[in-house]
């Protein structure tokens, strides 16, 4: 059986299973008997430098990122609660562990639920697990703009892993300006904030949107909700599998793809 076949057999599998179990906000844990992230990066292995995994194409090839390439700008992870927006954080995170070096690409993680993350603690290339209630979170925002400013030749990557973009209506103005700096520039000085969004929620703050050109969908069954954050009624995003399927945007096409469990 070859690849496309075998990951085609995989991802059916994974799509049906999705469907039956209740999916909750807690930390993504791999299911028993199926393929988990480490396997599939076997599969795939060697990948360019500068590739930022992000899941599984029905075809078996994987969705990536390219680190070096600024164009996309950030990346908005959007969906309805507990389609799997911080799973697929999390499998970004281990990603970065399992196909970089820490002196290469490293990631920094602001959540309001730092005990969704506790397994990714004193990790190599984690430079923190800050919580949006405290002022660490804005003093890493302002800290990674002052060194974007000041290292311009550095070749390292930097991931800002913001699960909750409703996470800026707490800043003060100083920090939302540096956070929107981020957004703006901060791609080009290979900063890479990757920011989670319930879809429900987004109407708050619609303002913010227009920085996001690259989007990952997850369920959204709302159609009013389909329509602001994917400007479009069409209702492919509402058959996605709540925890573990995801989509983005083509062209006109749709891709949708998968976010493997965890070891």
């Amino acid at each position: 059986m070859d690849n496309t076949n075998r990951f085609t057999l995989m991802i059916d599998a994974l799509t049906e299973l999705a469907k039956e179990e209740q999916v909750n906000h807690a930390s993504h844990k791999p299911e028993t008997g199926l393929p988990t992230l480490s396997t599939i990066l076997a599969d795939i292995t060697p990948l360019p430098d500068e590739a930022l995994f992000l899941g599984l194409a029905e075809d078996g090839l994987p969705v990536l990122l390219n680190l070096y390439d600024p164009i996309p700008g950030p990346i908005l992870i959007v969906g309805d609660q507990a389609c799997g927006k911080t799973a697929l954080l999390q499998t970004i995170a281990r990603a970065v562990e399992l196909l970089h070096s820490p002196s290469d690409v490293q990631y920094c993680i602001v959540t309001s639920y730092p005990n969704e993350w506790i397994n990714f603690q004193d990790r190599e290339s984690n430079i923190g697990i800050y919580t949006t209630q405290d002022n660490g979170a804005q003093e890493l925002i302002q800290s990674l703009v002052e060194w974007a400013h000041k290292n311009k030749d550095d070749d390292r990557t930097f991931l800002l892993l913001l699960d909750d973009l409703e996470f800026l209506t707490k800043l003060d103005q100083q920090t939302e300006q540096s956070l929107r700096w981020l957004l703006l520039r901060g791609t080009s000085r290979r900063i890479w904030p990757i920011v989670t969004l319930n879809a429900s929620r987004a109407q708050n703050i619609e303002t913010w949107l227009s920085f996001f050109r690259t989007r990952l969908f997850g369920n959204i069954q709302n159609l009013q909700d389909t329509h602001l954050v994917a400007n479009a009624s069409n209702e492919i995003l509402s058959t996605l599998a709540a925890g573990s399927q995801f989509a983005m945007r083509e062209g006109q096409n749709w891709l949708k793809f998968l976010s493997p469990a965890i070891d």
